[in-house]
C-alpha cells in the first residue's frame, strides 16, 4: 500500500513509477479524492467547533431570559450535529473509497529493475553448473521409467480432477526427502527460524500480503470465509501483522514447509503435462523481515540461500533479475531463480525471491520501535521459495535420468533415503 503523504509531495514521480507498471497518469485523481475528503474531514471539525460554542452559548442565554437566542442556538446545535454526521460519513466513504484504489495498486519498483514486456526480457545475473551432456534424448519427468508406478495423475483425476497428482513409493519418499532437506539446511546452515503455520487464513491476511483485493481468482476461498494459502508468505508474513516490535527483534527469519493451493486462474493452458504446474503442491518458503536499511542486504542473503540449494542438490541453474512486466504486484525487486529441464531443454522457475520494501508493512500496519527513540516505522518484508518442492523433485528426477530407465540421486539426500543412491527403472530405491 502506498503512503498518500508520499503522493502528495511527490506526484510526478509517483506517477513516474506507475507508468512503469503500464499505469497511466494517477497522481491527479488520487489527491483529488485526497482533498474532498481532508476537506469534509475539515469542516466536520469546524461545525463540531461551532456546536460546542452554540452549545456553551446556550445556558447563557436562558439564563437571561432572552428565548429566541435560546430557541436559535438550540437549533443551532440540532443543525450542526446532523451536519457534523453527515460530513463525518462522507468523509469515511471517501476514505474508504482511497484506501481500496491505494490497495489495488502495485508497488514501486527499484530502478535497478530491467524495462521490458515479459520474460524475455528478464536479466541474467548468474549461473551456475552445466547442463549435463546425455548420449540419449532425455525424457520429461512424467515420462521417465522409474516413475511410471510413483506418478499417478489418472487415479488423482478420479479423486481431485486435473492438475493433482497421488505420488506412491520411491517418488514420494524423494519428494520428502527433498523437503527434509530443504528445511534442514536452511535452519542449520541459514539460521532461519524454523516455523509451522495454518494453511488456512483469514481474508484480512491475504489483504495484507497482497493476494487481495486483486487476485482472489488465483486462491481458493472456503465457505466459512477462510482462504487457502498460495503460499506460506501469507501466514509467515502477517505473524507480525497489527504489531510494534522492538527494534532489537530484526531481523526475524522464518523458514516453513507447508501446502499450497492455487487455482492458477490465469494459467489455462500452460504446462498440463506431469506436475510442473499443480493446484495443491509443497513449497518450503523463506520470510525475513528486517529493519529498512538491511532489506537489500537481506535480499541478497535470501537469494544464496535458495541457490545454495540447489547447488548442493548439484542442478545447473541460473538466476534472473525480473524485468518490469514479468515482476510481481507486490515486489519492489526479484530474483527468480530457474533450474535446468533437461526434458524441456530449458531453464523453468524454481524459486522466486522478493524484496518487498514497507509495503505490505504498511497494509499489515507492522512496525518496530527504533532504539534510539522516535516514532515507530515500518518494517520491510521480503519473501522466496527455498525451493518449491515439487518442482525440485522434477529436476531431480530429469536431471539424474540413466539411459537404462533408473535415477540417479545427488548424495545430498542419501542420508535422507536409508543410504540409497538410485532408482531403479523398476520404481525401487537402492
Amino acid at each position: 500500500m502506498h503512503d498518500i503523504r508520499m503522493i502528495r509531495e511527490n506526484p510526478a514521480a509517483f506517477d513516474a513509477a506507475m507508468a512503469r507498471r503500464g499505469l497511466s497518469s494517477l497522481s491527479s485523481d488520487i489527491l483529488a479524492l485526497d482533498e474532498a475528503r481532508r476537506a469534509k474531514i475539515l469542516a466536520a471539525e469546524e461545525a463540531q467547533a461551532a456546536r460546542n460554542k452554540a452549545s456553551k452559548e446556550v445556558g447563557a442565554a436562558k439564563g437571561r431570559g432572552d428565548e429566541a437566542e435560546f430557541e436559535r442556538l438550540r437549533a443551532l446545535v440540532g443543525e450542526k450535529k446532523e451536519e457534523i454526521a453527515r460530513l463525518e460519513a462522507e468523509a469515511k466513504a471517501e476514505d474508504a473509497k482511497l484506501a481500496d484504489i491505494l490497495m489495488g495498486l502495485p508497488n514501486i519498483m527499484y530502478d535497478d529493475v530491467p524495462a521490458g514486456a515479459d520474460e524475455a526480457d528478464n536479466v541474467e545475473i548468474n549461473r551456475w553448473g552445466n547442463p549435463r551432456n546425455y548420449a540419449f534424448d532425455p525424457k520429461e519427468h512424467y515420462e521417465l521409467p522409474a516413475v511410471q508406478d510413483g506418478m499417478d495423475f489418472e487415479t488423482a483425476a478420479k479423486l481431485s480432477g486435473s492438475r493433482f497428482v497421488v505420488l506412491s513409493g520411491a517418488v514420494a519418499r524423494l519428494h520428502r526427502a527433498l523437503a527434509q532437506f530443504m528445511i534442514d539446511t536452511h535452519v542449520e546452515e541459514h539460521e532461519l527460524s524454523e516455523t509451522w503455520t495454518p494453511v488456512l487464513v483469514r481474508e484480512e491476511m491475504m489483504l495484507g500480503t497482497g493476494q487481495l483485493p486483486k487476485f482472489g481468482e488465483d486462491s481458493y476461498k472456503t465457505t466459512d470465509g477462510w482462504w487457502l494459502v498460495p503460499t506460506a508468505e501469507v501466514s509467515l508474513t502477517n505473524i507480525v501483522n497489527g504489531t510494534t516490535i522492538a527494534e532489537s527483534y530484526l531481523p526475524r527469519r522464518y523458514v516453513a514447509h507447508t501446502q499450497c493451493f492455487r487455482s492458477e486462474a490465469g494459467s489455462a493452458g500452460r504446462d498440463t503435462a506431469g506436475m510442473l504446474r499443480q493446484h495443491q503442491f509443497e513449497k518450503v518458503e523463506m520470510v525475513s523481515v528486517t529493519h529498512p536499511e538491511k532489506s537489500e542486504e537481506e535480499h541478497a542473503r535470501m537469494t544464496r540461500c535458495a541457490e545454495a540449494i540447489l547447488e548442493k542438490l548439484e542442478l545447473p541453474y541460473r538466476t534472473v533479475n525480473l524485468c518490469s512486466g514479468d515482476i510481481g504486484f507486490g515486489a519492489r525487486r526479484t530474483h527468480d531463480i530457474e533450474v535446468w529441464l533437461p526434458g524441456q531443454n530449458c531453464y523453468r522457475e524454481i524459486s522466486s525471491i522478493s524484496t518487498c520494501g514497507d509495503f505490505q508493512a504498511r497494509r499489515m500496519n507492522a512496525r518496530f520501535k527504533p532504539e534510539a527513540g522516535g516514532k515507530p516505522e515500518f518494517v520491510h518484508t521480503l519473501n522466496g521459495s527455498g525451493l518449491a518442492v515439487g518442482r525440485a523433485l522434477i529436476a531431480v528426477l530429469e536431471n539424474g535420468q540413466n539411459e537404462d530407465g533408473s535415477v540417479t540421486l545427488p548424495a545430498v539426500l542419501h542420508p535422507y533415503l536409508g543410504g540409497r543412491t538410485t532408482i531403479s527403472k523398476n520404481g525401487v530405491l537402492g
